[in-house]
């Protein structure tokens, strides 16, 4: 037979049970893949995925079918085995573990006339797939025939598993949380494994594979406030890993051939691969928040200050993360306010009446508003402020449906609420609120206009003149500076006639139909729907009599200004009159503000745009005033009201553009890294040919910074303002792509940028608006351009137009996302050249070599930051500031430098090694502030390893005399002087005043180069004289400095001699001024004591005599430093001790892996 030898029995018994095996552990794979898609075991229903089937069906078998479903198993898994087939497909679901495979069932859904198929369940069983398709039968296929198209049936399954996944992951997260256990356990493992800092905050942990090259290793991954931290314990091996947030320059998702989704994180030099995350967007995005958040906090403090939920490190909780991802979505999403919590967020459907349908979509529930965005394509929002609904009802006793009343004469009816009876109960109770908030308020502006045509009479030309127009004399300039402007400018410089039938104004006409049209379909005012008409409309440009009033709709700044009534007036009242920094700013660029317009040849818009600025500069002087905002808020006050202007400002500074207008531009660089990743995505053929992207950057700031104002005609950039309000960033990088796109061809033929640059110039110089109504513009035509052929003019609609046909596939929340990502490297960028200018300037005093120079700044550095990370206002983190010179912008105190000088000083065996370091960081903080920089640091450590003799010697005569060593010193207990550094009060040289902060004081720094030039010249012979109680400490000192060095017992004698002569000298010195008569006020002294009634009192008076002699003779046993160094000079095992060479680098290297140790250490000292 066959199989009748035993050998070949026991060969297929082995291959049996390996086939078993290898089910069984397929089974588990597809268990955990399970998991990882859905985020629970208890239901395994998948996102939906298209599925190609070419070849499908030599891997899987269909079991059951149905018109719009198909269960299939995988083939070497259930009855039989499957024979070489099964066995082959079980090794390669086992072997390679992969993310996409190894479930043994599925469940895919198709439709009949459609070639693709969507998987939408996987189970390990065939009892747990058949339940699903039994929920199938009973819920979902007994309903699909009432579509009429398989593109809605496709649609309405998609919509409905998605359902369900969200609903079981919210409550899956919900109770994994909530497990206060297991938390712990994970807890004592964390504090355990890695010996941070009590204070360090564990947020959240999670099981993954860390890829060490093409190995996994299994294990833990912790992300905690100020770290991530993984470690592995597989096969006797040991992983540990931990990475400080602020290292980080790169977190992104990658994917590759092994790793279908991972976790990329680039930290010095150092790449790093996470991957098989059961929650892997959920990790991502923690991760990302953990990381901006320290990047905020520890280098970007103008951002950080401004949000509150980041103010307390120690109170930083997964939950709170997620909250505060929600509320940026929220917010951004709809352009309300930042201190805008979200509530809730629904599943419903809304009546769309101009569509008469329902769209499905998402309801969010804040404190102040109802918004709604659709979620099936059609591009419809919804912003429901409270404060203007008049009415709430539920017109059916299903409960299920709800309607909103508004003071814009809109009804939204949404439906398919769940628990819409709670939801009723909550929003009445705001409804409350809201109501109560407005009558406390007043009558406010309405928001809703009465009627679109009402409010065109902006080109009324019967207007009478506003009364701040025209001339004025000297003596009402000052009151007029005070008046709020309430017209827009444009309205005063440019009235139009309304009975003009020129082609442009016919135009104009048309456009403003269009929009009324649009309105009384989709409403008007803050309640209306945004729909993918209005972004058509707006594409073609906002007509000249309703850009303010939709500039403040699609911007939000509609919604601060009516939160905030009388803000701007107040603001104006405080700040007109204040001398400033800031102010003096904005005076120089006043007049430089759009100058060709007429609006700024005048008194009155130079007196507005005076306003606005400095009203923001006094809202937020954290910013202040920054270049740039003059020639935005100059186009904003030509088509807005002087208040409304303002909000306007706040929303682009605060919301739309976060972080440009400051002291680094992070913002503006963050975006022209986005913009870059764009061009190597859209434009590959241009980055072949411009290898260095810095072009990109350096010629597309002024676009970002001023929305593309600088660089077109105003009557053309208005337009890609109108396209900025509406979308956002998204806008300015699609016509940046679009410009770059139409002169690609000019581009690729350059042989330098300068070349480049005038392409571009000459491009933005003949793009026009050919439907504006307004005269054009004075504009000078670029150098040179004489006697060269004329450049082909180019509209600005249509460039738009090109813009959004496309690049309109970018997402807003893809461009948020790239904007995290890029804001780790641009701030890491920054912090490189602040590195390399300190490293360049110091270098020039040290004699450390630049590897040893580069290894004492990144622990010089790390110290400031392990100060800041557990303490919210730490004194290193307070004084951190980004505008300060490059050596002022790190600093450490005290407490941080005795730490360094324990690890990195040659000096730190010594038995009073923390009072060297407490005398040491007094002299070196000369300024008294507590703080001393990297400059100061490194030359005392410098001293100490390649100083000459004398150099050192000097440095440890300076530590024994004030400022260093004080009177009292010898009187304080040794345990008292220890602690006296981490105690020590500072001076009020400490309180600066913080309105000063910013400006530069020349003289302040004049006489510092002066002090360190004075320094430089210093001699031994201006040094003072050191005293007797100095002297016997600089003895113990040095006695201490020799303990354990193998000459021990010669130093010791050599030092004995030296201070044994040093006192014959001072005894001989003493008895020759003992021999010269006391002096005649002496004499006079005693003779009236002797003069007196009691012969007690003459004897106590001899005595306070003798005494006051006594210690005149002890003040006047000094030392000048000549004496000492003479005398040491004489033993040449001293000058051998002092002249010794000693390495940094082994202490160096110690000290980076000692340090974060150190500093658990330290805190459980305090």
């Amino acid at each position: 037979m066959k199989f009748a030898n035993p050998s070949h029995r026991d060969t297929r018994q082995r291959n049996i049970n390996s086939r078993h095996a290898l089910q069984e552990g397929a089974w588990r794979i597809a268990q955990s893949q399970c998991v990882r898609k859905r985020g629970t075991a208890a239901n395994m229903w998948l996102k939906p995925e298209e599925v190609l089937l070419k070849n499908a069906l030599k891997l899987w078998l269909t079991e059951k079918t149905h018109k719009y479903f198909v269960l299939q198993r995988r083939r070497g898994y259930g009855e039989g085995g499957g024979g070489l087939t099964g066995l082959l497909v079980g090794t390669l679901d086992t072997v390679f573990d992969s993310t996409s495979k190894v479930a043994p069932y599925r469940i895919l859904h198709q439709t009949p006339e459609s070639q693709v198929y969507w998987s939408i369940a996987c189970g390990a069983s065939s009892e747990e797939i058949n339940k699903h398709w039994e929920w199938l039968e009973h819920n979902v296929m007994a309903i699909l025939s009432v579509f009429d198209s398989n593109e809605d049936i496709t649609s309405f399954v998609q919509g409905k598993i998605r359902g369900l996944i969200a609903e079981e992951s919210q409550s899956a997260s919900i109770k994994e949380e909530d497990d206060p256990e297991k938390f712990r356990e994970a807890l004592l493992k964390f504090d355990k494994w890695f010996g941070l800092p009590e204070q360090e905050k564990l947020v959240t942990y999670y099981s993954c594979n860390y890829w060490s090259g093409r190995v996994p290793c299994q294990g833990w991954l912790y992300l905690s406030t100020n770290f991530l931290s993984f470690y592995s314990f597989f096969l006797g091996k040991e992983v540990k890993i931990v990475i400080s947030w602020d290292e980080i320059s790169k977190l992104e998702k990658t994917m590759s051939v092994i790793l279908s989704e991972s976790i990329h994180i680039h930290s010095h030099g150092e790449d790093y691969y996470f991957s098989m995350f059961i929650h892997f967007n959920e990790t991502f995005l923690l991760m990302e928040q953990l990381a901006d958040y320290a990047v905020k906090r520890l280098f970007d403090k103008e951002a950080f200050e401004t949000d509150l939920s980041l103010n307390d490190p120690l109170q930083i909780t997964k939950r709170g993360l997620e909250n505060r991802a929600r509320n940026e979505y929220f917010t951004a999403l709809f352009r309300l306010p930042r201190e805008e919590s979200l509530d809730d967020i629904l599943d419903c459907f809304l009546w769309i009446p101009f569509c008469h349908a329902h769209a499905f979509g998402k309801m969010f529930i804040s404190d102040n508003y109802i918004c709604f965005s659709s979620q099936d394509g059609s591009h419809c929002n919804v912003i429901i402020p409270l404060r203007e609904v008049i009415g709430m009802d539920t017109p059916d006793s299903s409960g299920k449906h709800i309607s909103f009343s508004t003071r814009c004469k809109i009804t939204f009816r949404f439906t398919e609420i769940k628990d819409s009876d709670g939801l009723v109960k909550k929003l009445e109770g705001k409804l409350n609120c809201s109501t109560s908030a407005q009558n406390s308020l007043g009558n406010e502006e309405e928001l809703c206009p009465k009627n679109p045509q009402e409010d065109s009479t902006f080109f009324g030309h019967d207007d009478p003149p506003p009364s701040f127009a025209g001339d004025q004399s000297s003596a009402l300039h000052k009151e007029s500076s005070k008046t709020v402007n309430t017209e827009a400018l444009m309205r005063v410089f440019h009235p139009q006639d309304v009975e003009n039938l020129d082609s442009k104004m016919l135009k104009e006409k048309m456009k403003v139909q269009s929009w009324n049209i649009h309105f009384v379909e989709y409403g008007h005012g803050v309640c209306m729907f945004r729909t993918k008409k209005t972004r058509d409309l707006v594409m073609r440009g906002i007509p000249e009599a309703l850009r303010g009033e939709l500039w403040l709709l699609f911007s939000g700044a509609n919604n601060d200004m009516a939160s905030h009534p009388g803000y701007y007036t107040e603001l104006v009242e405080r700040s007109m009159g204040t001398c400033s920094l800031a102010t003096d700013e904005i005076e120089r660029d006043l007049h430089r503000s759009l100058p060709e317009h007429p609006a700024f040849q005048s008194d009155t818009g130079i007196s507005a745009l005076r306003r606005v600025l400095t009203a923001y500069a006094s809202r937020n002087p954290k910013i202040g005033y920054c270049q740039a905002m003059n020639i935005l808020t100059s186009v904003l006050l030509l088509y807005a009201k002087e208040e409304e202007a303002f909000w306007l400002l706040v929303a682009v500074c605060e919301r739309m553009l976060p972080d440009y207008f400051n002291r680094r531009i992070i913002g503006a660089l963050v975006d022209q890294a986005v913009f870059e990743e764009f061009i190597r995505s859209y434009l590959p053929q241009l980055t072949e040919h411009m290898t260095d992207m810095t072009f990109f950057s350096s010629v597309s700031l002024s676009w970002f910074l001023t929305i593309f104002i600088s660089v077109l005609p105003i009557e053309s950039a208005v337009n890609v303002v109108d396209c900025f309000f509406y979308d956002g960033i998204k806008a300015i990088l699609q016509l940046g792509l679009a410009v770059l796109d139409y002169n690609m061809d000019k581009l690729l033929l350059c042989k330098d940028d300068a070349e480049a640059v005038t392409i571009l110039n000459k491009f933005f110089d003949n793009v026009t608006n050919k439907d504006s109504p307004l005269p054009p513009m004075a504009h000078h035509p670029p150098v040179g351009s004489d006697n060269e052929e004329p450049q082909t003019k180019v509209d600005i609609t249509e460039l738009i137009a090109e813009s959004y046909e496309k690049y309109g596939d970018i997402q807003s929340m893809e461009v948020e996302s790239m904007r995290r990502r890029n804001r780790l490297y641009v701030i890491q960028t920054l912090e490189d050249t602040t590195r390399q200018n300190v490293l360049r300037v110091v270098s020039q005093e040290v004699m450390f070599g630049p590897k040893e120079l580069e290894d004492l700044f990144e622990l010089f550095k790390k110290e400031h930051f392990l100060s800041c990370y557990w303490i919210p206002r730490s004194l290193a983190l307070k004084h951190h500031d980004s505008s300060l010179p490059y050596l002022e912008q790190y600093q450490i105190d005290g407490k941080q430098y005795c730490t360094l000088f324990r690890h990195l000083s040659p000096w730190a065996h010594s038995a009073n090694a923390d009072l060297l370091a407490l005398w040491s960081f007094r002299l070196l903080d000369e300024n008294t502030d507590g703080l001393i920089n990297f400059k100061e640091f490194s030359c005392v450590l410098d001293v100490m390893y390649n100083g000459s003799f004398t150099d050192k010697l000097k440095l440890l005569f300076k530590l024994h005399i004030p400022p260093a060593f004080t009177e009292d010193e010898s009187a304080t207990p040794a345990a008292s002087k220890q602690s006296e550094l981490f105690s020590e009060p500072l001076t009020p040289g400490d309180h600066i005043d913080g309105s000063n902060k910013g400006k530069v004081d020349i003289q302040a720094y004049l006489k510092q180069w002066h002090d360190e030039l004075t320094r430089k010249e210093e001699s031994i012979r201006n040094l003072p004289r050191i005293n007797q109680s100095q002297f016997v400490q600089f003895s113990k000192t040095l006695y201490n400095l020799f303990h354990g060095d193998p000459n021990e017992e010669a130093l010791y004698r050599s030092i004995t001699t030296v201070t044994g002569l040093l006192l014959r000298m001072e005894e001989v010195g003493r008895m020759l001024n003992s021999s010269n008569p006391p002096s005649p006020s002496k004499q006079g002294a005693i003779q009236d004591g002797q003069s007196g009634d009691s012969i007690q009192e003459n004897k106590a008076l001899k005595k306070r005599e003798d005494n006051a002699q006594e210690t005149q003779t002890e003040v006047e046993w000094t030392f000048a430093f000549e004496q000492i160094l003479a005398s040491l000079l004489n033993e040449p095992v001293l000058v051998t001790f002092f002249e010794k060479h000693v390495d940094i680098r082994a202490k160096i290297e110690q000290a980076k892996s000692v340090q974060l140790r150190a500093k658990r250490q330290s805190n459980a000292i305090d």
